[in-house]
């Protein structure tokens, strides 16, 4: 799973309203050459939304995001995600996911979330807010005196076309996540083919950047 996520080197994150446009909007992002997708539970569409996907979209790697709660974690589970992000570091959270099995990456910001992660045995990570808490110097900086361990870092908030370029072409990054992929407009409107068109576009900066 991690590899695939490498490899595609971006992960598009939702926020959907309306599980109907679940299953078209896994299309176009599979048409532009990503197949990852966070679903974050922030509405109530997100689990049916994951379910939609797992079951017409099973090429596509369906994650769900802003876990918050240990008691989210069996529905997830039963749901069929294939991993898990959460905002910040909730031991409680962390422990229960890989309990089920479940592949978890915690949000961290600083040192001492980062040990608390290495602590509880986790080597990825979401690093978020990216852009606001500092952007690519500030992830150099606090991830220098753990990168012998393998860490290895997905950073969301503030990532867009305009600056991924030189986020996947840091040697602590396997990839970056962002919603500038699926516009609130685009999805609402039914606009596949923009939704696709991003994509692509994406997946090329991937590509372009880690080819050197």
């Amino acid at each position: 799973m991690l590899q695939r996520i490498e490899r595609s080197g971006v992960i598009a994150v939702l926020i959907l309203e309306d599980a109907a446009h679940a299953v078209p909007l896994a299309q176009a992002l599979i048409r532009g050459g990503v197949d990852a997708m966070e679903l974050t539970l922030r509405t109530d569409s997100a689990i049916n939304s994951l379910k939609q996907i797992r079951e017409h979209v099973p090429e596509m790697l369906a994650g769900i995001g802003t876990v918050l709660r240990v008691d989210q974690i069996d529905e997830i589970v039963e749901a069929g995600a294939h991993f898990a992000v959460s905002p910040g570091l909730n031991p409680d959270v962390v422990r229960a996911a890989q309990k089920a099995g479940l592949p978890f990456a915690p949000g961290i910001m600083t040192p001492s979330d980062i040990e608390a992660a290495i602590q509880l045995g986790c080597r990825e990570l979401k690093f978020f807010p990216a852009e606001p808490s500092g952007g690519l110097k500030m992830l150099s900086s606090i991830r220098a005196p753990y990168a012998h361990l393998g860490i290895r870092f997905i950073p969301l908030g503030g990532v867009n076309a305009g600056n991924m370029g030189s986020w996947v072409s840091h040697p602590g990054v396997f990839a970056v996540g962002g919603s500038w992929l699926t516009p609130k407009d685009a999805i609402s409107n039914q606009n596949w083919d923009e939704i696709t068109r991003r994509a692509a576009e994406a997946r090329e900066i991937a590509d372009t950047n880690r080819s050197g």
